[in-house]
């Protein structure tokens, strides 16, 4: 159980969809504030967690991980899958409800948020491509052919 409401909801929608995530102790700096990948689950340490919302951009990680690689120790992440875990992140902020900037904050993605923020919104997705391809969403311009609702909406949450 998590103190902030925020952090309670995206920790059980990620769980929701079959991630493990734990709260945990995390006294060294890590990637994200209060957050890391371990071993295929989330580990999130409230006291040090800064935005919440980054929650879902490590579940987007595990999520487009090949099934094969989700549960090493550590991920190593292709800029092809940090593009598909940014879709992933925001398709699930979208599905909560969530304002953009949740996900998108100004603390990260090499202060290029406001850029993230303003694509999503007018329908330039960057890495859905790859979404597509792993049978996790369908891009809008292959939905358009009436086979199925478009990204945003996911197929299923994970590859």
């Amino acid at each position: 159980m998590f103190r902030d409401p925020l952090t309670e909801s995206l920790v059980a929608f990620v769980r929701g969809v079959g991630i493990p995530v734990h709260p945990a102790a995390l006294p060294a700096p890590t990637f994200l504030p209060g957050l890391a990948i371990r071993d295929g689950a989330i580990l999130v340490d409230e006291s040090r967690l800064t935005w919440p919302g980054d929650i879902l951009h490590e579940a987007g990680h595990l999520a487009v991980a090949h099934p094969d690689e989700r549960a090493r120790p550590q991920l190593a992440p292709t800029p092809g899958d940090e593009m598909a875990t940014i879709a992933w992140s925001y398709a699930a902020a979208r599905h909560l409800g969530l304002a953009p900037e949740v996900l998108f904050h100004a603390g990260g993605y090499k202060e290029g948020s406001s850029a993230l923020i303003e694509n999503f919104a007018q329908g330039r997705y960057i890495g859905v491509p790859l979404l597509h391809c792993y049978g996790m969403a369908v891009e809008p311009r292959q939905a358009a052919a009436g086979c199925s609702e478009p990204y945003p909406h996911m197929l299923r949450w994970l590859r």
